[in-house]
């Protein structure tokens, strides 16, 4: 009797056509893809057709090797793989996996049923199985399609986890997962983390603001923003506190939802950003980029579209340091994601939606030496370049922020004084009640915050005392402010009002939102 070795059978057996179930991320969103590989006879060829990138074609060396690594036989025939459907685009090393099972089921050396399992993750040459970018996209759509089991390489067995439903199958490399398909060793246990959703959010660990001297005003105005999503611009000279008032942002603001925590962790894990021992991110995100970033980097793009900054800041703040710095083009292109809280991508072969829901937050000087207007320190730069400098930021976006704080020079006393300030925990409890109130009065709708109402929401819920109507109407004749200015003006009121409470915006209310507007075109 003569026994068949894995080489025999791959090379004398007749193979036939495999199919394994693997998932793509295009965006966001994971799509079901289907490999399909045939093994036939004619010279040794390995081809990848299904509308590849190069990660992809590339795979070709990596599953051979691997293979090879894993004490099996690579055919020495045509092998042929097709990622159906082949007018979808895909991307990155998550299909080597799910190609190398399908050479060894059509090659004959492993047999198994493989219809209800999706396979996902990058082999290393010696098998092994490493990290995949999209893990939580790509095993949400699995689970949606009713795939009962889930491949992924061990590392990303957490990540995986937060699909609540799915039977979670963590490998460390191909040879464990063939000994399983040909039922040598058991399913291995894994049992998810139900704990992670389950668990307080953290609160992001940065400045406290009792650390920060003086600044009350300001303090005052990121409390405002904190509580009900408003956009801030600080101007002052150099060293005044501007970029240590904002990195104390993110510990004021209200904790993630699970649902918010999911959505940030989803992109993140696209974008390969998910720290390994990170399975769910539970801080606002705080993004901080340098002022020489391109439009795609900001707005996200590229070939294949990525995330760019404003996503990766979705529920969390986006700073923007130096702001006139940024490129004029670079400014414009948030003006339309400030307003709708999506940023959408059109390219000749179809168009992607990234959400951007998002804090702005701006520090600027004055002017290129940074003392324009300062009391103790002359400004050396002549009218011409001040002006020329200020004109960097336009109108329009101006329009569009709803904050506007001067951040002046601290004086010594204030400095040295050995007294602390306020705890940024006292003022998250206060900025936490303030958001309460407004998910109360918006239950029902996708609105979570004051500064995401329409005009709409802005008719129906910033209900103005007498007083305050007759302020209101006389700041829109002296300031001449636009409908956009009024808007932001009313639902800014409001939430000052929702600080304290109020069921009505009052006249110290709406005198306080409407200071917060630039006394100058910037």
């Amino acid at each position: 009797m003569i026994v068949l070795t894995p080489e025999l059978r791959a090379c004398n057996i007749l193979t036939m056509l495999a199919k394994v179930n693997s998932c793509a991320v295009v965006g966001l969103e994971g799509y079901m893809v289907q490999v399909e590989v045939d093994i036939s006879s004619g010279l040794p060829a390995f081809f990848v057709v299904g509308l590849p990138d190069e990660a992809v074609q590339e795979s070709r060396e990596r599953v051979r090797a691997a293979v090879r690594n894993s004490n099996y036989t690579f055919p020495m025939r045509r092998v042929a793989v097709n990622l159906a459907p082949a007018d979808l685009k895909k991307e990155g090393p998550a299909y080597d996996l799910p190609i190398a099972v399908g050479v060894l089921l059509s090659s004959g050396q492993i047999a198994a049923d493989v219809t209800r399992t999706v396979f996902l993750g990058e082999l290393s040459m010696d098998g092994a199985l490493r990290h995949t970018s999209g893990i939580l996209p790509m095993v949400g759509v699995a689970h949606q399609q009713g795939f009962t089991d889930i491949v992924v390489p061990s590392a990303d067995a957490r990540e995986a986890g937060l699909v609540e439903g799915t039977r979670i199958l963590p490998f460390d490399s191909l040879a464990a997962l063939t000994a399983y398909l040909r039922g040598d060793i058991p399913a291995p246990e894994y049992k998810p983390d139900t704990n992670v959703l389950q668990e307080a959010p953290s609160i992001a660990a940065g400045i406290d603001l009792a650390e920060i001297k003086g600044q009350e005003h300001v303090k005052r105005a990121i409390e405002v923003a904190a509580a009900g999503g408003h956009n801030v611009i600080m101007c002052g000279p150099p060293g005044s506190g501007k970029t240590l008032l904002a990195r104390a942002l993110p510990g004021i603001l209200p904790s993630l939802s699970n649902d918010e925590a999911l959505e940030v962790t989803k992109i993140y894990s696209v974008c390969g950003l998910l720290p390994s021992d990170t399975p769910l991110i539970k801080q606002r995100p705080f993004r901080s980029p340098h002022h020489t970033i391109s439009n795609a980097g900001l707005v996200g793009g590229g070939h294949w579209p990525k995330p760019g900054e404003i996503s990766l800041s979705h529920r969390g703040v986006l700073f923007l340091d130096e702001l006139p710095e940024f490129g004029h083009a670079v400014l414009e292109v948030l003006r339309q994601p400030l307003e709708d809280k999506v940023v959408t991508i059109s390219r000749a072969n179809g168009s992607l939606t990234f959400p951007a829901d998002f804090m702005l937050v701006g520090a600027m000087n004055p002017c290129p030496c940074g003392f324009f207007g300062d009391p103790y320190h002359a400004c050396t730069c002549p009218p011409t370049v001040v002006a020329r400098y200020q004109r960097r930021i336009s109108g329009p976006f101006m329009d569009r922020m709803d904050i506007y704080v001067e951040v002046p020079h601290i004086d010594y006393e204030k400095l040295a004084d050995k007294r602390l300030g306020e705890k940024s925990e006292s003022v998250r409890k206060r900025v936490e009640a303030a958001r309460a109130v407004q998910r109360s009065r918006l239950n029902g709708s996708k609105i979570t915050c004051n500064a995401q109402m329409t005009p709409a929401e802005v008719r129906e819920y910033c209900r103005l005392e007498d007083s305050a109507q007759n302020l209101l109407k006389a700041a829109m004749k002296q300031l001449y402010l636009s409908a956009r200015a009024f808007h932001r003006i009313l639902k800014l009121a409001r939430t000052i009002a929702d600080l304290e409470n109020a069921e009505f915006i009052q006249s110290h209310h709406l005198a306080e939102a409407i200071q917060y507007r630039p006394r100058t075109q910037v």
